[in-house]
Protein backbone atom coordinates (compact mmCIF):
# COMPACT_ATOMS: atom_id res chain seq x y z
CA UNK A 1 0.00 0.00 0.00
CA UNK A 2 1.42 3.82 -0.90
CA UNK A 3 2.14 5.74 1.82
CA UNK A 4 0.40 9.05 2.33
CA UNK A 5 3.64 10.84 1.11
CA UNK A 6 3.18 9.32 -2.15
CA UNK A 7 3.32 11.38 -5.65
CA UNK A 8 -0.42 11.23 -7.47
CA UNK A 9 -0.01 9.61 -10.86
CA UNK A 10 0.48 11.14 -13.95
CA UNK A 11 -3.14 9.92 -15.30
CA UNK A 12 -4.75 11.80 -11.93
CA UNK A 13 -3.51 14.91 -13.64
CA UNK A 14 -5.25 14.87 -16.24
CA UNK A 15 -8.36 13.41 -14.74
CA UNK A 16 -8.55 16.49 -12.58
CA UNK A 17 -8.11 19.05 -15.80
CA UNK A 18 -10.67 17.34 -17.68
CA UNK A 19 -13.10 17.40 -14.28
CA UNK A 20 -12.01 21.12 -13.59
CA UNK A 21 -13.04 22.45 -17.24
CA UNK A 22 -16.18 20.31 -16.99
CA UNK A 23 -17.45 21.64 -13.88
CA UNK A 24 -16.42 25.57 -15.06
CA UNK A 25 -19.01 24.61 -17.89
CA UNK A 26 -21.33 22.97 -14.78
CA UNK A 27 -20.94 26.31 -13.02
CA UNK A 28 -22.07 28.70 -16.19
CA UNK A 29 -25.31 26.55 -16.69
CA UNK A 30 -26.12 26.40 -13.38
CA UNK A 31 -26.84 29.52 -12.63
CA UNK A 32 -28.15 30.32 -16.37
CA UNK A 33 -30.35 27.14 -16.44
CA UNK A 34 -33.30 28.79 -13.84
CA UNK A 35 -32.46 32.25 -14.95
CA UNK A 36 -33.67 31.05 -18.39
CA UNK A 37 -36.42 28.94 -17.26
CA UNK A 38 -37.37 31.90 -14.89
CA UNK A 39 -37.07 34.05 -17.91
CA UNK A 40 -39.97 31.72 -19.65
CA UNK A 41 -42.36 31.07 -16.49
CA UNK A 42 -43.32 32.30 -12.98
CA UNK A 43 -44.41 29.09 -11.92
CA UNK A 44 -42.84 27.51 -9.04
CA UNK A 45 -44.07 23.90 -10.20
CA UNK A 46 -43.02 24.69 -13.96
CA UNK A 47 -39.54 24.84 -12.65
CA UNK A 48 -39.47 22.21 -10.49
CA UNK A 49 -40.30 20.07 -13.66
CA UNK A 50 -37.35 21.24 -15.30
CA UNK A 51 -35.39 20.62 -12.16
CA UNK A 52 -36.65 17.22 -11.62
CA UNK A 53 -36.20 16.15 -15.01
CA UNK A 54 -32.33 16.14 -14.40
CA UNK A 55 -33.08 13.32 -11.71
CA UNK A 56 -35.14 10.87 -13.34
CA UNK A 57 -32.44 8.99 -15.12
CA UNK A 58 -31.11 7.71 -11.70
CA UNK A 59 -34.18 6.41 -11.05
CA UNK A 60 -35.02 5.03 -14.25
CA UNK A 61 -32.08 3.37 -14.77
CA UNK A 62 -29.39 4.24 -11.69
CA UNK A 63 -28.67 0.74 -10.67
CA UNK A 64 -28.84 -0.94 -14.30
CA UNK A 65 -26.30 1.85 -15.35
CA UNK A 66 -24.22 0.69 -12.61
CA UNK A 67 -23.72 -2.48 -13.61
CA UNK A 68 -23.15 -1.69 -17.17
CA UNK A 69 -20.08 0.07 -16.05
CA UNK A 70 -18.89 -2.90 -14.06
CA UNK A 71 -19.53 -4.53 -17.52
CA UNK A 72 -17.65 -1.44 -19.84
CA UNK A 73 -14.07 -0.09 -19.72
CA UNK A 74 -14.71 2.63 -17.84
CA UNK A 75 -12.34 5.31 -19.32
CA UNK A 76 -14.69 4.44 -22.73
CA UNK A 77 -17.58 4.93 -20.57
CA UNK A 78 -16.40 8.86 -19.36
CA UNK A 79 -15.39 10.11 -22.74
CA UNK A 80 -18.30 8.73 -24.75
CA UNK A 81 -20.43 10.21 -21.97
CA UNK A 82 -18.54 13.49 -22.01
CA UNK A 83 -18.88 13.75 -26.24
CA UNK A 84 -22.55 12.77 -26.36
CA UNK A 85 -23.71 15.69 -23.76
CA UNK A 86 -21.50 17.89 -25.79
CA UNK A 87 -23.41 17.53 -28.83
CA UNK A 88 -26.98 17.66 -26.91
CA UNK A 89 -26.22 21.00 -25.48
CA UNK A 90 -26.21 22.03 -29.51
CA UNK A 91 -29.85 21.81 -29.36
CA UNK A 92 -31.10 23.98 -26.45
CA UNK A 93 -28.76 26.55 -27.76
CA UNK A 94 -29.88 26.50 -31.26
CA UNK A 95 -33.67 27.13 -29.84
CA UNK A 96 -32.39 29.73 -27.54
CA UNK A 97 -30.34 31.28 -30.71
CA UNK A 98 -34.17 31.14 -32.46
CA UNK A 99 -36.50 32.24 -29.90
CA UNK A 100 -37.83 28.88 -29.51
CA UNK A 101 -36.36 27.86 -26.20
CA UNK A 102 -39.13 25.82 -23.94
CA UNK A 103 -39.74 24.62 -20.29
CA UNK A 104 -40.71 20.91 -22.39
CA UNK A 105 -37.22 21.63 -24.17
CA UNK A 106 -35.43 22.62 -21.35
CA UNK A 107 -36.69 19.81 -19.60
CA UNK A 108 -36.22 17.21 -21.94
CA UNK A 109 -32.07 18.16 -22.31
CA UNK A 110 -32.30 18.23 -18.05
CA UNK A 111 -33.31 14.51 -18.30
CA UNK A 112 -30.83 13.59 -21.31
CA UNK A 113 -28.24 15.34 -19.81
CA UNK A 114 -29.03 13.38 -16.24
CA UNK A 115 -28.46 10.27 -18.00
CA UNK A 116 -25.11 11.40 -19.34
CA UNK A 117 -23.92 12.14 -16.08
CA UNK A 118 -25.22 8.62 -14.95
CA UNK A 119 -22.72 7.25 -16.39
CA UNK A 120 -20.02 9.47 -16.42
CA UNK A 121 -20.25 9.72 -12.75
CA UNK A 122 -20.71 5.74 -12.06
CA UNK A 123 -17.41 5.66 -14.26
CA UNK A 124 -15.25 7.90 -12.85
CA UNK A 125 -16.22 6.45 -9.34
CA UNK A 126 -14.99 3.52 -9.97
CA UNK A 127 -12.12 4.74 -12.53
CA UNK A 128 -10.40 6.43 -9.91
CA UNK A 129 -9.47 3.72 -6.96
CA UNK A 130 -7.85 1.75 -10.22
CA UNK A 131 -5.87 4.54 -10.97
CA UNK A 132 -4.74 4.85 -7.32
CA UNK A 133 -4.48 1.09 -6.32
CA UNK A 134 -7.20 1.60 -3.66
CA UNK A 135 -4.60 3.73 -1.57
CA UNK A 136 -7.19 5.05 1.13
CA UNK A 137 -4.54 8.06 2.04
CA UNK A 138 -4.24 8.76 -2.17
CA UNK A 139 -7.84 8.32 -2.41
CA UNK A 140 -8.29 10.93 -0.17
CA UNK A 141 -6.34 13.07 -1.17
CA UNK A 142 -7.53 12.80 -4.41
CA UNK A 143 -10.79 13.28 -3.67
CA UNK A 144 -10.24 16.57 -1.93
CA UNK A 145 -8.41 17.97 -5.43
CA UNK A 146 -11.19 16.92 -7.17
CA UNK A 147 -13.92 18.29 -4.98
CA UNK A 148 -11.97 21.70 -4.50
CA UNK A 149 -11.31 21.91 -8.05
CA UNK A 150 -14.83 21.30 -8.93
CA UNK A 151 -16.10 24.05 -6.32
CA UNK A 152 -14.11 26.17 -7.28
CA UNK A 153 -14.99 26.15 -10.97
CA UNK A 154 -18.41 25.19 -10.73
CA UNK A 155 -19.56 27.19 -8.19
CA UNK A 156 -16.88 30.35 -7.65
CA UNK A 157 -15.77 31.11 -11.11
CA UNK A 158 -18.96 29.73 -12.98
CA UNK A 159 -22.15 31.25 -11.79
CA UNK A 160 -20.91 34.80 -12.08
CA UNK A 161 -19.92 33.95 -15.81
CA UNK A 162 -23.09 31.97 -16.20
CA UNK A 163 -25.07 35.36 -15.39
CA UNK A 164 -22.62 37.30 -17.77
CA UNK A 165 -22.95 35.06 -20.65
CA UNK A 166 -26.63 35.53 -20.41
CA UNK A 167 -26.48 38.84 -21.08
CA UNK A 168 -25.04 38.43 -24.20
CA UNK A 169 -27.46 35.97 -25.65
CA UNK A 170 -29.31 33.27 -24.41
CA UNK A 171 -27.43 30.50 -26.21
CA UNK A 172 -24.19 31.83 -25.04
CA UNK A 173 -24.09 30.00 -21.82
CA UNK A 174 -25.08 26.93 -22.83
CA UNK A 175 -22.42 27.17 -25.81
CA UNK A 176 -19.70 27.34 -23.10
CA UNK A 177 -21.04 23.76 -21.27
CA UNK A 178 -21.21 22.30 -24.65
CA UNK A 179 -17.42 23.48 -25.42
CA UNK A 180 -16.31 22.11 -21.84
CA UNK A 181 -17.46 18.91 -22.22
CA UNK A 182 -15.98 18.44 -25.23
CA UNK A 183 -12.65 19.08 -23.93
CA UNK A 184 -13.18 16.80 -21.00
CA UNK A 185 -14.21 14.28 -23.24
CA UNK A 186 -11.10 15.16 -24.63
CA UNK A 187 -8.43 14.66 -22.16
CA UNK A 188 -10.29 11.48 -20.40
CA UNK A 189 -9.69 10.07 -23.97
CA UNK A 190 -5.75 10.59 -23.42
CA UNK A 191 -6.16 8.62 -19.65
CA UNK A 192 -4.68 5.10 -18.83
CA UNK A 193 -6.87 2.31 -20.07
CA UNK A 194 -8.01 0.59 -16.81
CA UNK A 195 -8.03 -3.60 -16.53
CA UNK A 196 -11.55 -4.13 -17.81
CA UNK A 197 -13.84 -5.65 -15.18
CA UNK A 198 -13.61 -9.66 -15.09
CA UNK A 199 -17.09 -10.66 -16.19
CA UNK A 200 -19.18 -12.55 -14.25
CA UNK A 201 -20.24 -15.72 -16.18
CA UNK A 202 -24.11 -16.93 -16.91
CA UNK A 203 -24.65 -13.60 -14.69
CA UNK A 204 -27.82 -11.55 -16.07
CA UNK A 205 -27.62 -7.59 -15.81
CA UNK A 206 -30.14 -7.52 -13.61
CA UNK A 207 -29.07 -10.30 -11.18
CA UNK A 208 -25.57 -7.98 -10.98
CA UNK A 209 -27.91 -5.14 -10.71
CA UNK A 210 -29.36 -6.89 -7.37
CA UNK A 211 -26.09 -8.22 -6.13
CA UNK A 212 -25.04 -4.23 -5.89
CA UNK A 213 -27.93 -3.05 -4.45
CA UNK A 214 -28.13 -5.74 -1.90
CA UNK A 215 -24.50 -5.44 -0.77
CA UNK A 216 -24.99 -1.88 0.18
CA UNK A 217 -28.67 -2.48 1.95
CA UNK A 218 -26.58 -5.49 4.41
CA UNK A 219 -23.57 -3.17 5.38
CA UNK A 220 -24.41 -0.42 7.63
CA UNK A 221 -22.00 2.02 6.88
CA UNK A 222 -22.71 2.00 2.93
CA UNK A 223 -26.56 1.88 4.04
CA UNK A 224 -25.64 5.22 6.33
CA UNK A 225 -23.23 6.54 2.84
CA UNK A 226 -26.60 6.33 1.04
CA UNK A 227 -28.74 7.21 3.31
CA UNK A 228 -27.33 10.89 4.39
CA UNK A 229 -27.62 12.24 0.55
CA UNK A 230 -30.81 11.16 -0.36
CA UNK A 231 -32.78 12.67 2.91
CA UNK A 232 -30.00 15.47 1.95
CA UNK A 233 -31.15 15.70 -1.67
CA UNK A 234 -35.12 16.12 -0.48
CA UNK A 235 -33.54 19.05 1.33
CA UNK A 236 -31.42 20.77 -0.72
CA UNK A 237 -33.23 20.06 -4.22
CA UNK A 238 -36.30 22.13 -2.49
CA UNK A 239 -34.15 24.55 -1.56
CA UNK A 240 -32.42 24.79 -5.26
CA UNK A 241 -35.90 24.29 -6.81
CA UNK A 242 -37.36 27.90 -5.27
CA UNK A 243 -33.62 29.60 -4.68
CA UNK A 244 -33.62 32.21 -7.86
CA UNK A 245 -37.25 33.33 -6.42
CA UNK A 246 -36.44 33.44 -2.96
CA UNK A 247 -33.18 35.40 -3.96
CA UNK A 248 -35.61 37.49 -5.89
CA UNK A 249 -38.52 38.17 -4.02
CA UNK A 250 -37.27 37.98 -0.66
CA UNK A 251 -34.03 39.11 -0.57
CA UNK A 252 -33.98 41.71 -3.83
CA UNK A 253 -31.09 40.60 -5.50
CA UNK A 254 -31.36 40.23 -9.59
CA UNK A 255 -29.40 38.32 -11.68
CA UNK A 256 -25.69 39.61 -11.05
CA UNK A 257 -26.86 39.01 -7.19
CA UNK A 258 -28.00 35.39 -7.62
CA UNK A 259 -25.15 34.65 -8.98
CA UNK A 260 -22.67 35.67 -6.76
CA UNK A 261 -24.77 34.18 -4.14
CA UNK A 262 -23.92 30.68 -5.77
CA UNK A 263 -20.35 31.68 -5.44
CA UNK A 264 -20.61 32.06 -1.35
CA UNK A 265 -22.19 28.55 -1.35
CA UNK A 266 -18.83 27.59 -3.79
CA UNK A 267 -16.34 29.59 -2.04
CA UNK A 268 -17.53 27.45 1.61
CA UNK A 269 -17.73 24.52 -0.16
CA UNK A 270 -14.15 24.81 -1.52
CA UNK A 271 -12.92 25.36 2.48
CA UNK A 272 -14.91 22.87 3.37
CA UNK A 273 -12.86 20.17 1.07
CA UNK A 274 -9.84 21.88 1.74
CA UNK A 275 -10.03 21.11 5.14
CA UNK A 276 -11.92 17.37 5.05
CA UNK A 277 -8.78 15.47 5.62
CA UNK A 278 -8.34 17.53 8.78
CA UNK A 279 -11.27 16.88 9.98
CA UNK A 280 -11.22 13.10 9.20
CA UNK A 281 -7.72 12.94 11.02
CA UNK A 282 -8.91 15.60 14.45
CA UNK A 283 -12.12 13.83 15.05
CA UNK A 284 -12.70 10.53 12.98
CA UNK A 285 -14.38 9.90 9.75
CA UNK A 286 -17.63 9.05 11.37
CA UNK A 287 -17.25 12.26 13.85
CA UNK A 288 -16.57 14.31 11.10
CA UNK A 289 -19.34 13.13 8.36
CA UNK A 290 -22.04 13.80 11.81
CA UNK A 291 -20.76 17.19 12.40
CA UNK A 292 -20.94 18.29 9.05
CA UNK A 293 -24.76 16.83 8.50
CA UNK A 294 -25.28 18.96 11.45
CA UNK A 295 -23.94 21.89 9.90
CA UNK A 296 -25.55 22.09 6.95
CA UNK A 297 -28.77 21.52 8.99
CA UNK A 298 -28.07 24.71 11.02
CA UNK A 299 -27.06 26.75 7.82
CA UNK A 300 -30.13 25.78 6.07
CA UNK A 301 -32.02 27.38 8.71
CA UNK A 302 -30.23 29.97 8.99
CA UNK A 303 -31.07 30.79 5.42
CA UNK A 304 -34.58 30.44 5.87
CA UNK A 305 -34.59 33.21 8.44
CA UNK A 306 -31.97 35.58 6.73
CA UNK A 307 -32.89 38.94 6.51
CA UNK A 308 -30.77 40.41 4.17
CA UNK A 309 -28.83 39.22 0.90
CA UNK A 310 -25.29 38.84 3.31
CA UNK A 311 -26.56 36.89 5.73
CA UNK A 312 -27.79 34.90 3.21
CA UNK A 313 -24.56 34.45 1.66
CA UNK A 314 -23.11 33.55 5.14
CA UNK A 315 -25.24 30.86 5.55
CA UNK A 316 -24.69 29.43 2.23
CA UNK A 317 -21.28 29.52 2.78
CA UNK A 318 -21.47 27.53 5.96
CA UNK A 319 -23.94 25.13 4.36
CA UNK A 320 -21.33 24.56 1.40
CA UNK A 321 -18.50 24.09 4.01
CA UNK A 322 -20.55 20.94 5.24
CA UNK A 323 -21.31 19.71 1.92
CA UNK A 324 -17.77 20.36 0.68
CA UNK A 325 -16.58 18.36 3.49
CA UNK A 326 -18.51 15.75 2.91
CA UNK A 327 -18.57 14.87 -0.78
CA UNK A 328 -14.29 14.40 0.15
CA UNK A 329 -14.45 12.25 3.44
CA UNK A 330 -17.68 9.59 2.08
CA UNK A 331 -16.72 8.98 -1.19
CA UNK A 332 -13.14 8.46 -0.36
CA UNK A 333 -14.41 6.21 2.57
CA UNK A 334 -16.31 4.13 0.19
CA UNK A 335 -13.79 3.81 -2.52
CA UNK A 336 -11.72 2.48 0.09
CA UNK A 337 -13.98 -0.67 1.47
CA UNK A 338 -15.93 -1.92 -1.71
CA UNK A 339 -14.13 -4.54 -3.82
CA UNK A 340 -12.89 -3.19 -7.27
CA UNK A 341 -15.92 -5.69 -9.37
CA UNK A 342 -18.82 -4.19 -7.31
CA UNK A 343 -17.66 -0.30 -7.29
CA UNK A 344 -19.82 0.66 -10.41
CA UNK A 345 -23.18 -1.22 -8.78
CA UNK A 346 -22.21 0.37 -5.25
CA UNK A 347 -21.48 3.70 -6.42
CA UNK A 348 -24.88 3.99 -8.56
CA UNK A 349 -26.82 2.41 -6.13
CA UNK A 350 -26.22 5.00 -3.44
CA UNK A 351 -25.88 7.60 -5.81
CA UNK A 352 -29.34 6.33 -7.22
CA UNK A 353 -30.78 6.62 -3.82
CA UNK A 354 -29.93 10.21 -3.63
CA UNK A 355 -31.05 11.14 -7.14
CA UNK A 356 -34.79 9.18 -6.79
CA UNK A 357 -34.95 11.59 -3.80
CA UNK A 358 -34.52 14.59 -5.93
CA UNK A 359 -37.75 14.89 -7.79
CA UNK A 360 -39.38 14.45 -4.71
CA UNK A 361 -37.53 17.49 -3.14
CA UNK A 362 -38.48 19.52 -6.24
CA UNK A 363 -41.94 19.00 -6.06
CA UNK A 364 -41.91 19.77 -2.86
CA UNK A 365 -40.47 22.87 -2.76
CA UNK A 366 -42.81 24.05 -5.73
CA UNK A 367 -45.78 22.54 -3.83
CA UNK A 368 -44.57 24.35 -0.38
CA UNK A 369 -43.64 27.54 -2.00
CA UNK A 370 -46.93 27.65 -3.62
CA UNK A 371 -49.48 26.57 -1.29
CA UNK A 372 -47.74 28.31 1.95
CA UNK A 373 -45.07 30.37 1.67
CA UNK A 374 -41.51 30.76 -0.48
CA UNK A 375 -39.72 30.30 2.54
CA UNK A 376 -41.51 27.61 4.20
CA UNK A 377 -39.25 25.02 1.83
CA UNK A 378 -36.37 26.53 3.62
CA UNK A 379 -37.48 25.54 6.93
CA UNK A 380 -38.79 22.44 5.93
CA UNK A 381 -35.39 21.54 4.53
CA UNK A 382 -33.57 22.39 7.39
CA UNK A 383 -35.70 19.65 9.48
CA UNK A 384 -35.26 17.27 6.98
CA UNK A 385 -31.12 17.98 7.31
CA UNK A 386 -31.35 17.73 11.21
CA UNK A 387 -33.47 14.93 11.22
CA UNK A 388 -31.10 13.02 8.95
CA UNK A 389 -28.00 13.79 10.66
CA UNK A 390 -29.98 11.96 14.56
CA UNK A 391 -30.84 8.74 12.14
CA UNK A 392 -27.46 8.44 10.76
CA UNK A 393 -25.08 9.00 13.44
CA UNK A 394 -24.78 6.09 14.77
CA UNK A 395 -24.24 4.43 11.34
CA UNK A 396 -20.96 5.65 10.27
CA UNK A 397 -19.15 5.74 13.85
CA UNK A 398 -15.62 5.67 14.31
CA UNK A 399 -15.68 2.40 15.25
CA UNK A 400 -17.61 1.04 12.91
CA UNK A 401 -15.50 2.90 10.25
CA UNK A 402 -12.24 1.44 11.93
CA UNK A 403 -13.37 -2.10 11.98
CA UNK A 404 -14.67 -2.19 8.38
CA UNK A 405 -11.24 -0.13 6.66
CA UNK A 406 -8.97 -3.21 8.51
CA UNK A 407 -11.27 -5.28 7.45
CA UNK A 408 -10.50 -3.87 3.43
CA UNK A 409 -6.98 -3.37 3.78
CA UNK A 410 -5.15 -5.76 1.73
CA UNK A 411 -2.75 -8.20 3.87
CA UNK A 412 0.28 -9.21 1.81
CA UNK A 413 -1.14 -8.40 -1.38
CA UNK A 414 -4.57 -10.53 -0.97
CA UNK A 415 -7.68 -8.38 -2.46
CA UNK A 416 -5.48 -5.72 -4.05
CA UNK A 417 -7.26 -5.33 -8.19
CA UNK A 418 -3.59 -6.53 -9.50
CA UNK A 419 -2.99 -9.28 -6.72
CA UNK A 420 -5.17 -12.10 -8.62
CA UNK A 421 -7.38 -12.47 -5.59
CA UNK A 422 -11.14 -13.82 -7.37
CA UNK A 423 -13.14 -11.41 -4.52
CA UNK A 424 -11.61 -8.24 -5.75
CA UNK A 425 -10.79 -9.36 -9.12
CA UNK A 426 -14.84 -10.01 -9.43
CA UNK A 427 -14.85 -14.40 -9.58
CA UNK A 428 -18.30 -15.87 -9.74
CA UNK A 429 -19.42 -15.69 -6.33
CA UNK A 430 -20.20 -12.04 -4.24
CA UNK A 431 -18.95 -11.39 -1.36
CA UNK A 432 -20.75 -10.54 1.71
CA UNK A 433 -20.05 -6.92 3.47
CA UNK A 434 -18.31 -6.60 5.82
CA UNK A 435 -20.46 -6.93 9.39
CA UNK A 436 -19.77 -4.28 11.67
CA UNK A 437 -23.36 -3.66 13.09
CA UNK A 438 -22.12 -5.25 16.48
CA UNK A 439 -19.21 -3.02 16.53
Amino acid sequence: MSSAGDKLPTGFGRLWTAQTVSSLGDGVSHAALPLLALALTRDPMALAVVTAAGTLPWLLFGVLGGALVDRWERRRTMWVADAARAVLLAIPAAAAALDVLSIALLAAVAFLLGLGGLFFDTAATAYLPDLLGRDPALLERANSRLRGAQTAASGFAGPPAGSALLALGRAVPLLADAVSFALSAALVRSLPAAPRPVPQARESLLRQARAGASYVFRDRILLGLALRPAVGNVAFIAVETVLALFAHDRLGIGTLGFGLLLTAEATGGLLGAGIASFLGRRLGTGTALTCTAAIEGLAVLGLAAAPNPYVAGLALAVCGAGMGATMVIAPSLRQAIVPAHLMGRVASTSRMLAMCAAPFGAFLGGWLATTYDVRTPLYAAAGLLLAMTAVTASMTTNRRVEAALRAAAPTGGAGHPESGDPVRQGAAAEPRPVDVSAR
